[in-house]
C-alpha cells in the first residue's frame, strides 16, 4: 500500500486547508486510513480515521468539529478538511493506513497499529 499526502502549507489562525491523501495498492475494503501528525519537540498524535468500508469516522478531541474526514472512492483518496485552524494545529500532518481481517474493526487512536505510512505534508498556522 503506498500513501501520498498533499495540501499542506502556510494559513493564518482561523483559516481553513484541505489535505488529501492518495492511496494506491490497496486490495480490499478492510481498510482504515487516518491522519496523524507531529509538532516539533511532540510525539506524534492521531488527529482522525476512517473506515473504508462503511465511512465510519472517529476524532481527537482536540479537533472534533474543526476538521472533517471523508473519502473519494472513485479517485482513491482521503481528505481532510481543517477549519478553524489554531496555531496549536502547526505540525506535520501524516497520512497512515492498516488492512484489517474484517470489515467491522474497531476504529483506532493507537499509533502501533497503522503499518502503512505515507509522507507527510506541512502545515503550518500563524497567530
Amino acid at each position: 500500500v503506498q500513501l501520498q499526502a498533499s495540501g499542506g502549507g502556510l494559513v493564518l489562525a482561523g483559516g481553513s486547508l484541505s489535505l488529501s491523501c492518495a492511496t494506491s495498492g490497496r486490495t480490499s475494503n478492510k481498510y482504515h486510513v487516518s491522519w496523524f501528525r507531529q509538532a516539533p519537540g511532540k510525539e506524534r498524535e492521531f488527529v482522525s480515521v476512517i473506515r473504508w468500508f462503511d465511512d465510519d469516522t472517529y476524532y481527537a478531541d482536540s479537533v472534533k468539529g474543526r476538521f472533517t474526514i471523508s473519502k473519494n472512492s472513485a479517485k482513491n483518496t482521503v481528505d481532510l478538511q481543517m477549519t478553524s485552524l489554531k496555531p496549536e494545529d502547526t505540525a506535520l500532518y501524516y497520512c497512515v493506513a492498516r488492512s484489517t481481517a474484517s470489515f467491522r474493526v474497531t476504529l483506532s487512536k493507537e499509533v502501533n497499529v497503522y503499518r502503512h505510512w505515507g509522507n507527510g505534508t506541512l502545515v503550518t498556522v500563524s497567530s
